[in-house]
């Protein structure tokens, strides 16, 4: 298993983690068998967002002898009621969930708590400046939170956030189909039918703008619905074309400031599917020639990082260099730790000769050549 830091929380997490599905309405030995696979395999993040008390106990149960293995992102806002999961700013509600989410994962506290479902702006409005905000900042000046974090569907809510700097994760929905559509605080137009009936072009700016400043400013992303609710691994799918899950696996950790895939396994044998990401072959994990044959979407002139560039005469890695280069971009400047990453590199871009070979590898038609250029421009190397 592969670990990232999660931004500038320090936390090490696996790049493969686990959501809660596969442990909702499951017995504890079922729960119990999914964590000794996840200890096993190394997979060490598991994000709770259901308050469903039977999984919260058995989970809690699965985990004893255990806990510091394993890095718990548990949701706020997420109530039990009559039955069923509720969403919440009701401060009461929120502090009794939380209260027995501790009491019932046999804990005294988290690494993350993650601010749940914010998909409009003046939610985002009242949760910040609200009751619901200052109580995730008392839990983490009490160590009950590790660090506070912050689940959307929606980049402009998201970069708000991120632009607060209140959050120090970001949960957010990353797969090659969701990052070619728009803002809505509907999180349904992402997967309805009707958006995916014209012809799509390149990534919606405001997610890559998202994932940029995560990147800048330390946010750690958590990802979720990487596989698109399973609707990207079938012949239906909205791409019109199935993808694989080493394909989906592979998009959402290439993202600039991704460190952590949440599976939504809902058996063991989904979760080794992409446990087997990690011995997977970079053929096995390559995207982009299944992208640039993709009936109904187009990414022509964007780099997408997947490297079919290298490699290069002179030894630049031109995927991390026109990372660097799209990060300072968008920031108008040259963060310092942009800088710092940049310099780091074994080759710069003013080393290119204009050979040319890395623009005929590239399945995307990205004018490398002339990004070198600029990037050799901008950083003065």
């Amino acid at each position: 298993m592969k670990y990232r830091i999660l931004g500038r929380t320090g936390l090490r997490v696996s790049e493969i983690g686990m959501g809660c599905e596969g442990l909702v309405d499951k017995p504890y030995t079922t729960v119990k068998e999914f964590i000794d696979q996840m200890e096993e395999s190394g997979i060490n993040c598991i994000d709770l967002y259901s308050p469903d008390p039977d999984m919260r106990s058995n989970l809690g149960r699965a985990l004893r002898g255990r806990r510091n293995k394993f890095v718990l992102q548990a949701h706020l806002c997420t109530i039990w009621k009559n039955g069923q999961y509720k969403r919440t700013r009701n401060i009461d509600e929120v502090r009794e969930s939380f209260e027995d989410q501790l009491h019932r994962l046999e804990t005294d506290h988290v690494e993350i708590g993650m601010v749940h479902y914010v998909d409009s702006l003046s939610d985002w409005e009242a949760v910040q400046s609200g009751p619901v905000m200052a109580y995730a900042q008392q839990l983490k000046a009490a160590g009950r939170i590790g660090c506070i974090g912050l689940s959307s569907h929606n980049p402009q809510v998201a970069q708000a956030a991120v632009g607060s700097g209140l959050i120090d994760v970001l949960m957010f929905s990353v797969n090659p189909c969701y990052d070619l559509q728009p803002a809505s605080e509907d999180v349904e137009e992402l997967w309805a039918e009707k958006n995916y009936e014209k012809d799509l072009v390149n990534m919606d700016p405001q997610r890559q703008a998202l994932y940029e400043s995560c990147q800048r400013q330390g946010v750690g992303i958590t990802v979720m619905k990487a596989f698109g609710g399973g609707d990207l691994l079938s012949q239906y799918s909205p791409a019109g074309k199935a993808l694989t899950p080493f394909q989906c696996l592979h998009y959402a950790l290439t993202r600039p400031g991704v460190a952590s895939v949440m599976s939504g396994a809902r058996t063991l044998e989904e979760l080794r599917v992409c446990l087997d990401y990690e011995q997977a072959s970079e053929e096995e994990k390559d995207y982009a020639a299944a992208f640039a044959s993709l009936p109904k979407i187009s990414w022509k002139g964007h780099c997408m990082y997947c490297g079919h560039c290298a490699p290069c005469p002179k030894g630049i890695d031109v995927a991390s260099v026109t990372k660097f280069f799209n990060l300072a971009k968008a920031q108008g400047q040259i963060p310092e730790t942009v800088r710092e990453h940049y310099m780091g590199l074994p080759s710069h871009a003013g080393a290119c000769i204009a050979c040319g070979a890395c623009e005929n590898r590239c399945p995307f038609g990205v004018p490398i050549i002339r990004n070198m250029a600029d990037a050799a421009a901008l950083f003065g190397l």
